[in-house]
């Protein structure tokens, strides 16, 4: 049976020494001096050298990276932060090798840049470890029992309770969305689109919530001044279609608006507006 070849493992300590040794030692030298002066007066300066004589091992790490769907420039820069973040921390003291010391910080900075970009709605990083977790033991637990696995049987096999199970599932969609651009079931020759089928603002809530606080404020007037508030603020008719729906004449009309107006101003201030 021919042999298949295995994915990728993580960078090993015994590479990362083997890269670390390839380096010139006079260039080790300087970076374990600068190393011992960052710690010592934390100087902009000398971190920004310290990032450019180690450019090449954030260079090395990012291209195992390429070609997951993401730009290798901002692999790169997620990676140089990983590189300023390993700087912060290394304690020159310890005597170990910094190259060895910054790769997994580095390598770390990027696999979390990538697990929360795959990710089309932001959640916490917990119940995303935990839905790999749960996804991997399903697919496991499958093929051992030859069915679905239960809630109880996952939870089980990786320690968690049931609810932890439930709760990691229940992000599952956050994963992926849909555009509301994109055709309901994915058809291509469906017209109308998603956002089409969504419900759009009732252009009568206004108008209800105007005729409520025209009954407060109007409360006072008699039902003839407020039935025509009502009709030409609220349902916004001219004049003379109040008129012709209360039988009386268009002149009539405005003296008893105006009547109804000023009655408003006069109990309820200057304030008060129509």
């Amino acid at each position: 049976m021919p042999r298949t070849e295995s994915p990728a493992k993580p960078e090993s300590t015994a590479r990362v020494r083997t890269i670390a040794k390839a380096v010139p030692s006079a260039r080790r030298d300087l970076v374990r001096q600068l190393l011992r002066d960052y710690r010592e007066r934390h100087d902009p300066d000398v971190r920004e050298r310290l990032v450019e004589l180690n450019s090449d091992l954030v260079h090395f790490i990012a291209r195992r990276f390429a070609n997951r769907g993401e730009p290798l420039e901002d692999i790169e820069q997620v990676g140089f932060l990983g590189l300023i973040n390993a700087i912060e921390r290394f304690d020159p003291s310890l005597e170990n090798e910094f190259s060895t010391f910054a790769t997994p910080t580095i390598m770390g900075e990027i696999r979390r840049y990538f697990r929360d970009r795959s990710w089309a709605v932001r959640v916490p990083r917990r119940l995303q470890e935990n839905l790999l977790r749960v996804n991997a033991a399903s697919q496991q637990l499958s093929g051992e029992l030859g069915r679905s696995p239960t809630i109880t049987e996952i939870g089980q096999r990786l320690g968690l309770e049931p609810e932890e199970v439930l709760a990691a599932l229940e992000v599952s969609p956050a994963q992926h969305t849909l555009s509301l651009e994109a055709s309901p079931g994915g058809r291509t020759d469906e017209i109308a689109t998603i956002g089409d089928r969504l419900g759009a603002e009732d252009s009568n809530l206004d108008r209800v919530e105007m005729r409520s606080i025209l009954e407060q404020a109007m409360a006072h007037l008699n039902p003839r001044e407020r039935e025509i508030m009502a009709l030409r603020f609220v349902d916004e008719l001219p004049q003379t279609e109040v008129a012709k729906r209360l039988g009386i004449s268009q002149m009539h009309v405005s003296r008893l608006q105006r009547a109804a107006v000023e009655h408003l101003r006069r109990k309820m201030g200057d304030a008060a507006t129509v």
